[in-house]
Parts: C-alpha cells; structure tokens; sequence
C-alpha cells in the first residue's frame, strides 16, 4: 500500500518564516531550509534573531493567521485523499502549523513543538524525532507501506530519494541542478498525475 509524504511550507502554503520576515521587515528571516541545510542551525539562529527583536510566539501567529495556502493546495491534497492516505511531514512546529491545517481540511501532520516561556518568547524548540523526515518514511515503510514523497527543500531530499517514488515541486533552480534524477514539477495538476501515475497507487 502506497502512502504518500509531503512537506507543508514551499509545497502547500507560503514559507512561514518568509511571510514573518515581509510584517516584521527584517530580512535575515528570509533564510530557510532551501538556504541552510542543517534545521538545527538555522532554527538556533531565528530565535536569536527573534529575541533580539523582543518578538515572540504571539507575533508569530498573529502573521499565521493571515496566511492562506497556496492556490489549488486544498483542491491538490482533497483529490489526492480520494485515492491514498496522506500524511504532512514538516519541520515547523505544531504552534505554527494548526491554523493553517485547518484551512487544508485537517490533513494528517506530523511536526515538532515548541518551548515557549512565561513571557511568551521562544525559548527552545523540541524535535520529535532525528532526521524527522527520513526517519518517518523509514518507519512507514517498516510496518508495510510504499511511500511517495514530495518537498522542495534540502531538508526533503532524504526522505524523497528513500521512496518509491519522489518529486521535488516549487523548488530551486540549484536544487532541481543538482538533483537531476527527481522529477521536478511547478504545478499542482502536474504532481497529483505524477503520484497517480506511480505503480499500485489505489
């Protein structure tokens, strides 16, 4: 049985981290996981910015709040439910990641949490598992399952080239470069005939 694995921001909504730096202006925010490799130090990183700034989990998901998903991104995910299970394997953060679940229908996600203080500031932040990603496809498949993944980031290129079958969509150009065995794509309709496509889907 195949299941298919997805990552949530570049993919089916907007980069959190980006949409904050755009309210907040302060553009070394703008860094992601298509730019840092390693989540552990990137993350280490943001909160110090934030804390620089005296901006906490409040400010965060004020700009939450007003982020939608990307168009087509809930019409995507209800198709494809139709056919397979799915689950949203991301490195954001449940605190984040509610809201805009929400708006996607309450697709299945697994994520990591937060560790706020009395005073609302991001002290720390607690990863479910090492190598979240990878280590979930890898548990997936042990208990019987294909999986199919999808993600447009460095982060998600473990868990794709694991797979059955893996896409990279809306990512870089470097990363579709030096990833020329992934099938790349940039439109929804264009990823749901790709995952249709792979053998023993239904």
């Amino acid at each position: 049985m195949n299941i298919v694995c997805l990552d949530m921001e570049g993919v089916l909504v907007p980069e959190i981290w980006i949409e904050f730096s755009k309210k907040t202006g302060i553009p070394e925010l703008t860094r992601t996981t298509r730019d840092e490799p390693d989540y552990d130090k990137l993350m280490h990183w943001r909160l110090g910015i934030l804390r620089e700034h005296g901006l906490g989990l409040k400010e965060i998901q004020d700009v939450i709040a007003s982020i939608d998903p990307l168009p087509g991104a809930k019409e995507f995910l209800d198709e494809l439910r139709k056919d397979m299970q799915v689950i949203i394997i991301s490195d954001t953060f449940t605190q984040f990641a509610m809201p805009l679940m929400k708006k996607l229908g309450y697709p299945a996600l697994f994520c990591n949490s937060l560790i706020v203080g009395e005073d609302g500031m991001i002290d720390d932040f607690k990863m479910r598992i090492t190598d979240s990603k990878l280590s979930t496809v890898r548990a997936l498949q042990s208990i019987g399952f294909e999986t199919i993944a999808a993600g447009d980031s460095y982060n998600d290129l473990a868990m794709i080239k694991a797979s059955k079958a893996g896409f990279l969509f809306k990512s870089t150009e470097k990363i579709i470069a030096d990833n020329p065995d992934v099938p790349a794509f940039e439109e929804f309709d264009e990823l749901l005939a790709a995952i249709r496509a792979v053998p023993d889907c239904n």
